[in-house]
């Protein structure tokens, strides 16, 4: 258990898999109260129900993070289920890597409205809570594509994160001061994001560039080391990425 974990109420999205379900995982094992979204339900409630099996308290909500009444009925759920909410994980994501004279467009779209869109959503459900309480703690995922282009075939990629960090950044500095904003940016993670360029030849390129990914664990761990800050430290920004990667 981690005193600056233990009882917070967690809301993490893309927690089917990867980075947000071994956050999930990794939380509730240091006694936060965690509340799992995204799209695929089962998913969601197999985990949750391993969660509780092993001692912890979690919950499962199935959204679609592009939808912003879906978000609502999120933090509404979480309201209604822990009582109050402390923690936003923007975690959900889309990585379509290909050059842009291919006019991946559909992709372009869907890079923008789940890694864009999904975290303003995320931000504008649970603000309205955080401001109420005075108190709360957004974590947005973004990416070291989001402190440097990768390029060539993922520009339009990294220009979605990069509005990531800078969303958090304008956060930070906007909202009250009792509420606390962290941007993580990792570098090759095993998870599935890995599996969604359409562009064969790109596609190859990512699978070659994941072979030294590392655990999707270490970036639960990165986020438990940003929450357990006592509340007036604010863990702005964590850059991680496998010893082996150069970009």
């Amino acid at each position: 258990m981690s005193k600056g974990i233990e009882g917070k109420v967690v809301v993490i999205t893309g927690a089917s898999s990867g980075l947000g379900e071994s956050t999930a995982r990794h939380l509730a094992k240091l006694g936060a109260s965690v509340v799992l979204a995204a799209r695929r339900e089962d998913r969601l409630n197999a985990i949750a129900q391993e969660i509780q099996a092993a001692g912890g308290q979690a919950t499962a909500h199935a959204v679609d993070v592009t939808r912003r009444e879906d978000m609502l009925a999120l933090v509404q759920h979480a309201v209604d289920t822990f009582g109050r909410i402390d923690v936003m994980i923007n975690n959900a994501g889309f990585m379509a890597i290909a050059p842009i004279g291919e006019l991946r467009v559909e992709e372009w779209d869907r890079m923008i409205d789940i890694n864009i869109k999904g975290v303003m959503y995320g931000i504008a459900a649970a603000l309205p809570r955080f401001e109420q309480q005075a108190s709360g703690h957004f974590i947005n995922i973004s990416s070291v594509a989001g402190i440097k282009v990768f390029s060539p075939g993922g520009s339009m990629y990294s220009g979605t994160k990069y509005a990531v960090r800078a969303i958090s950044d304008g956060l930070r500095h906007e909202v009250d001061k009792t509420i606390r904003t962290t941007t993580i940016e990792p570098g090759a993670v095993d998870s599935e994001l890995k599996f969604g360029s359409g562009h064969e030849a790109s596609a190859q390129a990512v699978q070659a560039f994941y072979e030294h990914a590392i655990p999707a664990e270490s970036v639960a761990r990165a986020i438990a080391f940003a929450i357990e800050q006592p509340t007036d430290v604010d863990i702005n920004e964590i850059v991680l990425r496998p010893t082996s990667q150069e970009f």
